[in-house]
């Protein structure tokens, strides 16, 4: 099996995260692409998706209400 390219990978990862931030989108998580990217790396690295999931609610709930992005997806 050949070794992929860099560039190959590079744009792999671009479209992964180019579909992520559409559900993301659709799911109103606010997070941007790279809040997602960043996100996606925690998690291949091993913190629980849970775990992180609560961590930014936490955070949000911290934040200034003038930084304040909506929370909504992750209320619940």
């Amino acid at each position: 099996m050949p070794n992929p390219n860099p560039e190959d990978k590079r744009q792999a990862a671009r479209e992964v995260i180019d579909i992520l931030h559409e559900i993301s989108t659709l799911l109103n998580t606010n997070l941007d692409r790279t809040e997602l990217s960043l996100c996606v790396s925690l998690i291949e690295n091993g913190v629980p998706p849970e775990g992180l999931a609560n961590v930014i609610k936490d955070l949000r709930k911290e934040a200034p209400p003038s930084k304040r992005v909506s929370s909504q997806a992750f209320a619940e």
